[in-house]
């Protein structure tokens, strides 16, 4: 692989002062890729014709030759077709103008979020984040915007959590996978087992529940949705086989549903008694859209609400301690199983109104 040497900060006194020249061979440094991906000519040239910039291959490579003169470029020319790539280490060349807000932007976004991100998307913005922390760095001491990071956190409302380690090849593999919709290949070994199981997956979404990461999957074949935890997958191979969505797939309405609750996915209408120390929270943070809460004679608080039936729900009624009664479904609390009948909203209805009826005052 050819790297071409370059001055630090390019003008090249070989380009041509026309407009459409200087407009196209800044079109085309934004088109090639970061080092080990790569991009021929021949694309480039096509691309370029996209965007309205119709010039020949050969005149490309004429441009991408006298471009590396100025600019960290790479030539991979090893087999063909050649490729071309900026090299793994150069900086942004499009970041002259970086300012503080911005730079606090990509700060963030590196601070919280690169585990949401596919690894060929954080290789891609890693110079951009470099520019980010030296501009934030070089700032004035009386910089509001470089003390912002010192002025906000994120807290847990339940015990803080390490989170697990996930294997780095997993994580490239799994959100490759998701990115470009291809099947994956993977070894799965289930909590407190020793060995893990084969499986072939349909990558739907990764979604994060705490400091766990969970991927959304249909296992081989079937139509249902699994949950694997990432930090479990041992190991994982990319394959060349689209993964098949299925039609009716909606993440949002999955996690509604409390699929990432470990629950039946059923909604049911809850219905709970609350000393108003207990449940005056859920003026402000509701339970759902539908709930209704009504202020009973002695001060209590009666609450009504669609919610999915889910562990989770268990777990939160629970640490709530005393000053919580289920009302429905009835023995909610006690079983990891609700009766067919806590499910009928009618009866929920009917005994809302009543302890309404008999403990709300005007």
């Amino acid at each position: 692989m050819q790297e071409i040497n370059h001055h630090p900060w390019p003008i090249s006194k070989n380009m041509s002062s026309n407009n459409e020249t200087l407009l196209r061979q800044w079109a085309m440094l934004r088109m090639v890729p970061r080092y080990p991906h790569k991009v021929t000519a021949r694309d480039l040239t096509a691309r370029l014709d996209e965007e309205g910039f119709t010039v020949s291959k050969r005149t490309i490579e004429r441009d991408l030759m006298e471009l590396s003169a100025a600019f960290p470029l790479a030539l991979d020319d090893r087999e063909k077709p050649y490729g071309w790539s900026w090299q793994k280490d150069a900086p942004a060349f499009d970041l002259p103008g970086l300012g503080d807000h911005e730079s606090l932007m990509l700060l963030m976004v590196e601070q919280h979020l690169q585990a949401m991100l596919p690894p060929s998307t954080l290789d891609v913005m890693a110079p951009y984040f470099k520019a980010a922390r030296l501009k934030l760095a070089a700032s004035v001491g009386s910089s509001k915007t470089k003390k912002w990071t010192e002025k906000i956190r994120a807290v847990s409302p339940t015990q803080p959590l390490l989170a697990p380690k996930i294997d780095s090849v997993v994580h490239r593999a799994v959100t490759e996978a998701l990115l470009h919709e291809r099947q994956l290949q993977v070894s799965y070994r289930k909590r407190g087992e020793k060995k893990s199981i084969d499986y072939r997956l349909h990558p739907l979404a990764l979604v994060q529940r705490g400091p766990v990461f969970y991927l959304c999957a249909r296992l081989f074949d079937y139509e249902d949705v699994r949950l694997l935890a990432l930090h479990r997958i041992m190991k994982a191979e990319l394959l060349a086989e689209p993964a098949i969505t299925p039609a009716d797939f909606d993440l949002d309405a999955a996690v509604a549903s409390g699929l990432l609750g470990f629950g039946s996915g059923r909604m049911i209408r809850l219905l709970v008694k609350f000393a108003k120390e207990k449940g005056e929270h859920l003026y402000e943070t509701p339970l759902s859209q539908d709930q209704e809460i009504v202020e009973l004679e002695d001060g209590n608080l009666l609450v009504m609400a669609s919610v999915a039936e889910a562990p989770q729900l268990i777990w939160w009624l629970r640490a709530l301690g005393d000053g919580v009664e289920v009302l429905e479904p009835g023995g909610l609390l006690n079983e990891s199983h609700l009766p067919p009948e806590s499910q009928n909203e009618a009866l929920v209805m009917d005994k809302f109104q009543a302890a309404k009826l008999s403990g709300f005052v005007e």
